[in-house]
């Protein structure tokens, strides 16, 4: 049985980690903790240049995004069947590194800002997805199902640590250093990010040589389209398929009502970046203080219904409380309850599932879910959104009330998804390709 307090490895009754193990662990935080400083130092300035007309260009960015997961996903998966892993994760990052530094260039010509902005808030929301799929395969590949129990919600912690600092450095110097240099500032730490996945590889290949797994610096194999095909095999990837679908569901609601509420106030560019800067800091110190104080605990004891559940139940009680009494300040703190549980809870509790499939899965399902499933539902609910405001006049309070039963059907497929992963053993199984 194992008895949390026992281990050597514990820090202030928040780490539970050996001490062979503590090194990793320490690395993967960091790693995470630079990858969403990176992302979050610009997300403010994307949000800003979306909101600038309120909801309306929300539809158009999504759709946009889309489409590039469409057209990336082939790319992609024919990357990971050809390549081992030591080739694709510097492929992934260096790709990343690489556009920021151009896009640098590009913003600082004031004659085609516009369309560089709405360019740029497509690209972050896809190289976002597609390094947060990359990095989280890369965990489940190198943890065992019981070490992503103990180890998650510390790595998250690590990530919601960057999703704090990384807003605060844009408020602190964006007007002092611009937009060109943060995208500089921001392309850096990606770079030291894979520093920290690169000093993970010796881990891994000990992992895998303790296990019996020579597998791991081999191509993955299978076909470029077999993420698509393992979604619709595998009763629990669908299941991943249908809550990661309408979790964002719910997410891209808020996020629309957001900017329709912060495009009414008719801010000034400034305004704008300071109204969700502040949001997201707020978001991610109370997703902090959850992974550090109930994420570990409730994954150790409980494993993922919990963090699965919870948050299924706040986002229905959320929407409900917008139904009926819909205001600016209660939207605000909805956003800041419901995204910080989710960061903190659902994301550890989902990601720790993948441990308990093949690394073809691991790679190209979970890539397929965690890009073409969220955007997917990212557009359509934007474009639903914009139908029942714009088209059918809806009010604010009843389009909360329309996604308030998406809101049950999210905790249906919540409890089909626990009863469905405990089925399965806490060990890899037997890799299939189709």
């Amino acid at each position: 049985m194992h008895i949390a307090a026992s281990r050597p490895g514990r820090l202030l009754g928040l780490i539970d980690a050996d001490p062979e193990e503590l090194p990793a662990l320490i690395w993967a935080f960091f790693a995470f903790f630079t990858q969403l400083t990176g992302y979050y130092v610009l997300r403010s300035v994307r949000d800003a240049a979306i909101a600038a007309d309120g909801a309306r260009l929300i539809p158009t960015v999504f759709t946009s995004v889309f489409v590039c997961m469409l057209l990336l996903m082939p790319v992609y998966g024919a990357v990971v069947s050809r390549y081992p892993r030591r080739q694709v994760l510097p492929i992934v990052y260096g790709f990343v590194v690489l556009s920021l530094v151009l896009f640098s260039f590009a913003f600082a010509d004031m004659g085609t800002l516009a369309l560089v902005a709405t360019a740029f808030a497509i690209f972050l929301s896809v190289i976002n997805l597609f390094t947060d799929s990359v990095f989280w395969s890369f965990m489940a590949d190198i943890f065992s199902t019981q070490q992503a129990k103990r180890f998650y919600g510390v790595i998250a912690a690590g990530g919601t640590a960057g999703a704090i600092v990384g807003p605060l450095t844009t408020r602190l110097i964006v007007g002092h250093i611009g937009v060109p240099n943060l995208l500089l500032l921001s392309a850096l730490l990606y770079g030291i990010c894979f520093y920290c996945v690169y000093r993970l590889v010796p881990w891994a290949r000990a992992q895998e040589a303790k296990q019996q797994r020579p597998d791991g610096e081999l191509p993955i194999g299978g076909t470029i389209l077999a993420g698509a095909r393992l979604v619709l095999s595998n009763p629990m990837l669908f299941a991943l398929v249908l809550h990661m679908m309408l979790g964002v569901s719910l997410g891209t609601l808020l996020y629309n009502q957001q900017a329709a509420v912060v495009g009414a106030m008719k801010l000034s560019d400034v305004a704008r970046n300071e109204y969700f800067a502040t949001l997201d800091l707020a978001i991610n110190l109370s997703a902090l203080a959850v992974q550090l104080l109930l994420t570990r605990p409730l994954m150790v004891r409980f494993g993922v219904a919990p963090g699965l559940l919870i948050p299924a139940v706040l986002v229905l009680v959320g929407t409900g409380s917008l139904a009926l009494a819909f205001s600016a300040t209660l939207l605000s703190v909805v956003q800041v309850v419901t995204r910080s549980v989710s960061f903190s809870l659902v994301k550890p509790s989902r990601e720790s599932l993948f441990t308990k499939v093949d690394r073809e899965a691991r790679y190209k399902a979970k890539n397929f879910i965690d890009t073409v499933a969220y955007r997917g539902g990212d557009m359509t609910t934007s474009w639903a959104y914009q139908g029942l405001a714009q088209v059918a006049g809806f009010s604010l309070a009843a389009i909360a009330g329309t996604w308030f039963l998406v809101a049950i059907l999210w905790i249906v497929v919540v409890l089909w998804l626990i009863r469905l992963q405990r089925d399965l053993p806490e060990t890899d199984l037997k890799p299939v390709t189709p």
